[in-house]
């Protein structure tokens, strides 16, 4: 039986304007925490606003978050269609 696979890329790789949802984050009990505090865990849809470096600017249930490379680099991601607003 064919299963569709749907690609997971770090949040760094998504283009401005991407749509997203938040599939995994590949870091400790403290990221989590951090992340879990500024409203972002996995199941939450983002989208992309800002990017600066490896740097980006994220919106989420009507809040603006700056994430640095390093974290952006651990979040892995789910690509959504455009249209599906968080």
């Amino acid at each position: 039986m064919d299963q569709l696979v749907t690609p997971h890329i770090a949040l760094a790789s998504l283009p401005i304007g991407s749509h997203a949802r938040i599939t995994a984050i590949l870091g400790g009990h403290g990221l989590h925490r951090r992340l879990m505090g500024l409203g972002l865990r996995v199941g939450s849809e983002i989208d992309v606003l800002h990017q600066r470096g490896r740097g980006v600017v994220v919106a989420s249930a009507g809040n603006r978050i700056a994430l640095g490379g390093g974290v952006a680099e651990k979040l892995l991601i789910e690509p959504l269609p455009p249209g599906v607003s968080p």
